[in-house]
C-alpha cells in the first residue's frame, strides 16, 4: 500500500459520505422548516436524538455491526453527520417562507413542491455547499479514525488503513517512519485544504462576513 493510492479511497469516502450526509440534512431542513406543525416537531425530535448520541461509539457500534465494508463505513458516516446541516436548513427555511416573493409565488398557486425547489433551495444551496465542505473533513477523519482502529475496509487502500497496518507492523518502533509520515501528512493537507476552502466559501457566502474589517 502507498499513500498515492490511499489518496482516492479516502477522498471518496469523504466527499460521499459528506455528499449523502447534506443530502439528509437538507431534506429534513427544508420539509421541517417549511411545513412546521407535527412534521417539524416529529422531525426535530429525530434530530435532537442523533445530535444527543455521542457520535464516536455509535459510529463504532454501527461499523463493527454492519460489516468492514467501504459503503457500509460511508453509510455510517452520513447517517451521523446530517445534523448540524438539517438545523441550518430549517433556520434559513423559516426565513427565507415569509420573504414577499415566496407569498407572491404561494398567491399565484404555486405548489408547495414548486416553492420549495425553485425559491427556497436555490437560496439555502450556497450555505449548504459550503457545509459539505467542512462535512468532508469530518468524514475523512472519522474513516481514517475507524480504519486505524482495524474497522475500515481490509481491501482498500485508505490513509487510516495504511496508517492500521503500519501500527501492526510495528513501523514506529522500528524507526520505519516512512510508513506513517506520508499518509499522516496527506491526511492533515488535505483536511486543513477543505477548511481553508470552507472559510473561504463563508467569507464569500456570508454578507455579514463580507462587511467584517481585518
Amino acid at each position: 500500500m502507498d499513500s498515492s493510492g490511499g489518496t482516492r479511497i479516502s477522498l471518496m469516502v469523504g466527499l460521499l459520505a459528506s455528499a449523502f450526509a447534506v443530502a439528509i440534512g437538507t431534506t429534513i431542513g427544508l420539509l421541517s422548516g417549511y411545513y412546521r406543525g407535527p412534521l417539524d416537531s416529529v422531525l426535530m425530535r429525530i434530530t435532537d436524538l442523533f445530535i444527543t448520541l455521542p457520535a464516536l461509539p455509535f459510529i463504532l457500534i454501527l461499523a463493527a455491526l454492519i460489516g468492514r465494508n467501504i459503503w457500509n463505513i460511508i453509510f455510517v458516516i452520513a447517517i451521523i453527520g446530517w445534523t448540524g446541516t438539517a438545523r441550518m436548513v430549517r433556520s434559513q427555511t423559516l426565513s427565507i417562507k415569509e420573504r414577499p416573493y415566496v407569498e407572491a409565488a404561494r398567491s399565484i398557486g404555486a405548489r408547495d413542491r414548486q416553492i420549495v425547489i425553485r425559491h427556497i433551495l436555490p437560496n439555502v444551496f450556497p450555505l449548504v455547499f459550503a457545509n459539505a465542505i467542512i462535512g468532508t473533513v469530518d468524514s475523512i477523519l472519522a474513516e481514517s479514525g475507524l480504519s486505524f482502529l482495524g474497522l475500515g475496509d481490509p481491501t482498500q487502500p485508505s490513509w487510516g488503513m495504511i496508517l492500521h497496518y503500519a501500527n501492526e507492523a510495528g513501523a514506529l518502533a522500528t524507526g520505519r517512519w516512512w510508513f506513517i509520515i506520508p499518509p499522516g501528512i496527506c491526511i492533515m493537507l488535505v483536511t486543513i485544504g477543505f477548511a481553508f476552502s470552507s472559510y473561504s466559501l463563508d467569507q464569500i457566502l456570508n454578507p455579514r462576513l463580507r462587511k467584517r474589517r481585518w
